[in-house]
């Protein structure tokens, strides 16, 4: 039981990662991403290929860092064109990646994947129990990433983000650089992902292609949806709720067991799709909506009105 609830709470470590960076790209920002299962996979490549020389840390920002870069090279090639083109080319990028991954054999393994990945941590968790060093490896890196996000919503950079989101031709009628902080965000948001990769890749121990998957991508528009555009905090609310969720329908083969695994995996989506449809029906804004602070936060007044 142990190890299943640990389970749980790293996929749901997971999860909240994707989710923290599809928030802040979309949520906070407004730029469309449906190319996330290449930048998770790029992610836990890159870390599965340069842990082993380079250690854990240094694989870890690799993977970051090289998916910010590439973050960048898709926002620059297609932000200019407006946000329908870079949901196009996100699609693009996320199949280019799926087709190198699997026929790249001299670099990925191809359909074979990449074995023996390095964890973090190893020599300080007792003997056949990894479990007691991942757990807290992982609820910190969603806390480090959580904290530097939530960082930068609440400063001037983040409040621009969002008069940009809302209205960019007014943000650039006011002198802001719409662009360029277009493509920051994009790349801030990448390189998440790529630690999400990482988290990924260093759980499993073993990645290959078919573990990157669209429902991906689904699952991280699902969480940010069910917790709330924009909100953080609503994010890993709607993360846990999702990835729980998901992993509780398994045991619907127990109480109903007329049904066969093609017909469960059937009945798990259609009753996670319906929840998602009831939210947006009956909260549309989400579990916990992103807050709105109000001009005379920045602006106070004297007592009396004055």
């Amino acid at each position: 039981m142990i190890a299943y609830l640990t389970t749980l709470i790293v996929l749901v470590s997971v999860a909240a990662l994707v989710g923290l960076a599809l928030n802040f790209q979309w949520g906070v920002a407004g730029l469309v991403n449906f190319g996330v299962v290449g930048f998770v996979a790029l992610g836990a490549y890159t870390a599965a290929l340069l842990s082993p020389p380079l250690g854990w840390v240094g694989g870890m920002i690799a993977a970051a860092t090289l998916c910010a870069i590439a973050s960048t090279f898709l926002a620059l090639l297609s932000i200019r064109l407006g946000d329908d083109y870079l949901a196009i080319v996100t699609i693009g990028f996320g199949e280019i990646v799926r087709i190198l991954l699997l026929n790249e054999d001299w670099l990925t393994g191809g359909a074979l994947g990449i074995p023996n990945i390095p964890r973090p941590f190893v020599s300080l968790a007792p003997a056949g129990n990894y479990d007691v060093v991942l757990l807290p490896f992982a609820l910190l890196l969603v806390a480090a990433v959580y904290l530097v996000l939530e960082t930068l919503v609440r400063s001037p950079f983040g409040r621009v983000l969002r008069a940009v989101r809302d209205d960019a031709t007014a943000a650039s009628a006011l002198g802001k650089p719409v662009l360029l902080l277009r493509v920051k965000a994009f790349a801030i948001g990448g390189a998440a992902m790529g630690v999400a990769g990482s988290l990924h890749a260093f759980y499993l121990t073993y990645i290959d292609p078919s573990q990157f998957t669209s429902i991906i991508t689904a699952y991280a528009f699902m969480a940010v949806i069910a917790g709330g555009r924009g909100s953080n905090t609503g994010l890993l609310i709607g993360a846990g709720t999702i990835m729980t969720l998901i992993e509780a329908t398994r045991f619907l083969k127990d109480v109903m067991q007329v049904i066969d695994g093609a017909q469960l995996s059937a009945l798990r989506l259609g009753a996670i799709g319906l929840g998602i449809v009831l939210l947006l029906i009956l909260r549309p804004q989400g579990l916990l909506p992103e807050p709105h602070r109000r001009a005379r936060e920045f602006f106070p007044t004297e007592k009396g009105g004055q």
